[in-house]
């Protein structure tokens, strides 16, 4: 089935895949960042466990504000801004 869009407007190959690379991508951060918290917090090293959960959580958010700018960039061509 071919795209009702001209060229400009598709995806190209940021569609699907994409999006399922990024859900990995933080869930694998999440996982790592889960793993050390507990390592760190049963070795009475709590200080150093929220610290790896806030890198943790500034790492997804870099992630996901890149992936907000590719969206406003996307919005703006489509609507040739």
């Amino acid at each position: 089935m071919q795209s009702v869009l001209p060229p400009q407007y598709c995806y190209g190959k940021r569609d699907i895949s994409m999006n399922v690379e990024l859900i990995f991508k933080i869930a694998a951060i999440g996982i790592i960042v889960a793993i050390l918290n507990q390592l760190l917090a049963k070795s009475g090293r709590d200080e150093q466990a929220t610290m790896v959960t806030l890198a943790g959580l500034v790492v997804v958010l870099v992630v996901i504000v890149k992936e907000i700018a590719y969206l406003f960039d996307t919005i703006k061509s489509l609507f040739n801004f």
